[in-house]
């Protein structure tokens, strides 16, 4: 216990770092997730091929080589990135391709008579979609669109491969220099826990916030 109060203040940087690179590797995982999950299900060919194409390279290739590429081979081509940005482009750029099937799974969900009956109101496809379709389609995404950004949470770990100082290897490095104790270990275990635990709290918030508000619409009407 000794050892893990002289290093506190390194575990809480590293901490920090993980969640940094959760956070902003999340949105970008949620933006790609949406803007693919939509054009997979677009009427024009080239939009659905592009997405299907993203999809399929990113989640076919395995995220440790897509960090590799980003930091190690793009600066072959004078494209030079700093670890936490690689780090970020490569985790966001794997687990938006995962994200996106989601999203058209979810939208496909949708039965066609919501579609049909909005094109009889004269809706037009883009309000069809953003006022029926998606609203529907959230409910069905928000279980697996968490247990998705508990998976981006661990995957951070993976970003210790290109020098990012995540909260992983913090931990390996003071067991290399120092001897580090069962205690930072414990520490290393209970972090990840704790932020898998607080996304899961808010996202079953946010489904049920979400179930109120499909209520209280169904009540209204």
């Amino acid at each position: 216990m000794a050892l893990l109060w002289d290093v506190k203040w390194t575990l809480l940087s590293a901490t920090i770092v993980t969640a940094k690179i959760f956070v902003l590797s999340a949105i970008l995982a949620v933006i790609l997730s949406l803007i693919f999950g939509l054009a997979a299900i677009s009427r024009f060919r080239i939009i659905r091929y592009a997405s299907l194409t993203y999809g399929e390279i990113f989640r076919g290739v395995s995220l440790v080589v897509q960090l590799f590429w980003l930091y190690f081979v793009l600066p072959l081509f004078g494209v030079t990135l700093s670890a936490t940005t690689a780090s970020v482009l490569g985790v966001g750029l794997c687990f938006g391709a995962y994200g996106s099937e989601v999203v058209r799974a979810s939208l496909l969900s949708i039965a066609d008579g919501q579609r049909q009956a909005a094109a009889a109101l004269g809706f037009p496809p883009y309000l069809s979609l953003s006022l029926i379709e998606i609203p529907q389609a959230l409910k069905i995404m928000l279980p697996p669109m968490a247990n998705l950004l508990v998976l981006i949470l661990k995957s951070t770990s993976v970003t210790a491969l290109i020098t990012v100082p995540e909260l992983s290897f913090t931990a390996s490095a003071l067991n290399a220099n120092l001897g580090a104790s069962v205690a930072v270990f414990a520490y290393v275990m209970f972090a990840y826990y704790m932020m898998a635990k607080i996304i899961l709290i808010i996202m079953r918030r946010f489904e049920s916030r979400l179930e109120r508000t499909n209520t209280l619409r169904g009540d209204q009407a």
